[in-house]
């Protein structure tokens, strides 16, 4: 009877009130949108606390709702308090509307009591009606991680919305710091986004709140803890190492006599057209929330490019007969020509052609011609479309689409630009693209093409340039259809862009950036306005993985160095440390910003782009993976609470250089940053 009533009373609130606000039934917040009862406090009361902790959980809860209810300008502000054993726990929610849809709340919890009160947790905790709702935790998990979940769901996070299931993780570990959950069926979706946070009083040293999601019988709760976190059906784990989580236990909080804590958070609900387009709301609130635009503090553009063309040219290898180029590794260490992925043998084919004025290097020419011609001997294999992408002066070895399609794409950009120029002979560099075009071509229309994820959106952008440059419709109908495929399969979410990274099997960035290329590419070779608008879901998924706040870190090689974390992309479900990978598609969320009159995109494009400069020494060298969070790849990795704020300096693999220049290029075409 009392939902009944409840129910009827926020019916009749939301009639007075525009398409997404707050309003408060019984001294309890309630957010509504299209008339709809969608998110609140759960029954058990709007403040919920443990005060127990057993078998690597909390537990122990007691549960208190509004006393008093009172309005203080702009603010509502709920009070009351829960008595336990030695004294009251005061609470007090402060409520505010920012905007349609968007709630700020600052949550106060004050011990009263003369003695510690141990093995405490508190939390926050909201409501969303709806059966099997599927979340997206930025960088984390995306709608399920369905796609992971069927190579290897012992090792990423996975989430199908049942009963029982729950995704918590620390707050450090989110890049946009919020939670989504999508009801596609009702037409409304609602994020809580969290000002991150470490908490005092806890047990373990440099220990955050948590944020997440839990799955109930006929809802979904928000969930935001003072420490506790947990995934994939276990309590108290960290998704710390490549291939399997860590424990990490005894999260809870002992509060000392007087002890404040204040927890400030967002709720935001509001409407969807369709199913997979609810995380984009948030993403565009999380940038508006942290405005991570501000450029000026990091190094110069200038300074970035002259820095990298400086340590690629320390790269430059000969390997004997003609074979030369730019090495994947420390020289001193091995010796190989490597295209696509960490190799990038031949993103300078391209790039440095572009930046030659600014760069006044004689030597450029001679590189771009010598290593684009000797890049040419890799023999494509008319059957499958791949062609070996590894040379250490011996053999030729691999192949696969990651690796192909980024190959292509760049022979593609240096013939397009060599054309202009006409300072190259590439007579040799357009051999090698028909045959790889033909035949990746060919592969795609064959009528048995059915790729496993979306590594081979790759070959969209390549094809749609080479279908201009050798007039061949082919190429076009090929690129056509990849991207009609990879738009019905990610569209809806319903299994999200993965498998653009070698070294993970699930939902990575990689793959929604081969896709946001694509698409991309697509609508500026043809313009037909569907392929924007491919483009801004794909894009969006990319922006969820840029880091767009400072995470304070510990004492480590990061903190060593006063690293901001701002701009930075985690690379997957599955390895989540930061890289600079976000630089190679930076001038794409420029270029979108400009075509859809979006300056927040052109703003945090440069941020993305001057910020993965930070850490580079006095030789120009840069590691690739950073360890904002409880996570390693790296190093010693025995102990979870030592993981954060490591560094791994030593893999300085070529990618890490070629893809500020690739960028770097493209932003010139635009006509510089």
């Amino acid at each position: 009877m009392k939902e009944f009533l409840l129910s009827i009373c926020f019916l009749a609130c939301l009639s007075a009130i525009s398409d997404a606000q707050i309003t408060f039934v019984d001294k309890r917040p309630v957010f509504g949108v299209r008339g709809e009862f969608t998110v609140t406090a759960p029954d058990d009361g709007l403040w919920s606390v443990a005060t127990g902790w057993e078998n690597d959980w909390m537990c122990e809860w007691k549960h208190a709702d509004p006393q008093e209810m009172e309005k203080s300008g702009e603010w509502t502000i709920l009070s009351g308090r829960m008595t336990l054993e030695g004294g009251d726990l005061l609470l007090r929610d402060s409520y505010r509307q920012v905007r349609d849809g968007l709630v700020q709340c600052v949550r106060r919890y004050e011990w009263t009591g003369n003695q510690v009160l141990p093995d405490v947790t508190l939390s926050v905790r909201m409501k969303m009606d709806g059966e099997r709702m599927m979340p997206l935790l930025p960088g984390i998990l995306y709608y399920g991680n369905k796609n992971g979940a069927k190579v290897n769901p012992e090792i990423i996070p996975v989430y199908n919305g049942e009963p029982g299931e729950f995704a918590i993780f620390e707050e450090h570990r989110y890049p946009m710091p919020f939670a989504m959950l999508e009801n596609a069926e009702k037409g409304y979706a609602a994020a809580v986004h969290t000002v991150p946070s470490p908490v005092r009083g806890a047990v373990l040293a440099d220990q955050w709140w948590s944020l997440g999601v839990e799955a109930k019988e006929d809802c979904s709760e928000f969930v935001m803890y003072s420490g506790p976190i947990g995934y994939n059906g276990r309590h108290s784990v960290a998704k710390a190492l490549q291939k399997t989580p860590m424990r990490y236990s005894d999260t809870y909080l002992d509060l000392e006599p007087g002890r404040i804590i204040e927890k400030t958070f967002y709720i935001e609900v509001y409407p969807i057209d369709k199913a997979g387009t609810g995380f984009q709301t948030p993403v565009y609130t999380s940038l508006d929330l942290h405005r991570p635009y501000d450029a000026d503090r990091f190094p110069s553009y200038e300074e970035i490019v002259r820095g990298k063309y400086n340590f690629a040219k320390s790269r430059w290898i000969d390997l004997g007969n003609g074979a030369v180029g730019f090495n994947m590794y420390d020289s001193s260490l091995r010796k190989e020509l490597v295209m696509g992925w960490c190799g990038q043998a031949d993103s300078p084919g391209y790039s440095l052609q572009v930046l030659s004025k600014m760069l006044d290097d004689n030597d450029i020419e001679n590189m771009v011609q010598s290593s684009m011609d000797f890049l040419t001997t890799y023999e494509v294999n008319p059957e499958t479309g791949f062609f070996p992408v590894r040379f250490d002066g011996k053999d030729y070895s691999q192949g696969d689409p990651v690796s192909c399609g980024q190959a292509m794409y760049n022979f593609a950009k240096a013939i397009e630009t060599a054309r202009k120029s006409r300072k190259y002979d590439t007579v040799k560099w357009e051999e090698f693209l028909r045959k790889a075009a033909d035949a990746a071509s060919a592969r795609i229309l064959s009528p048995e093409w059915n790729p496993e994820s979306t590594a081979e959106g790759f070959y969209i952008a390549p094809l749609a340039i080479a279908s201009r440059l050798f007039k061949n419709t082919a190429y076009r109908t090929a690129a056509e259809k990849a991207a009609q495929l990879y738009a019905d399969r990610h569209l809806d979410m319903d299994g999200c862009y993965w498998g653009g990274t070698l070294d993970a099997t699930c939902e990575d960035k990689e793959g929604a950036w081969a896709a946001f290329q694509g698409f991309l590419e697509m609508y500026e070779r043809f313009k037909d306005e569907k392929y924007l608008q491919w483009a801004k879901h794909a894009m969006d998924v990319c922006l969820s993985y840029v880091v767009v706040w400072d995470i304070p870190l510990p004492a480590g090689r990061m903190a060593d160095y006063n690293f901001k974390t701002t701009g930075w992309t985690v690379v997957s479900a599955q390895n989540q440390h930061i890289d600079v990978y976000g630089v190679l598609f930076a001038p794409e969320v420029y270029r979108m910003g400009i075509l859809l009159k979006d300056e927040r995109l052109c703003s945090l494009a440069k941020v993305m782009y001057r910020s993965c400069y930070q850490l580079t020494d006095a030789y120009g060298s840069q590691g690739e993976q950073l360890q904002q969070t409880n996570f390693a790849q790296r190093g010693d990795m025995s102990d979870v609470y030592k993981l954060r704020g490591g560094y791994a300096e030593r893999w300085t693999v070529f990618w890490i250089t070629a893809h500020f220049l690739n960028a770097a290029a493209r932003f010139e075409e635009m006509g510089g940053m």
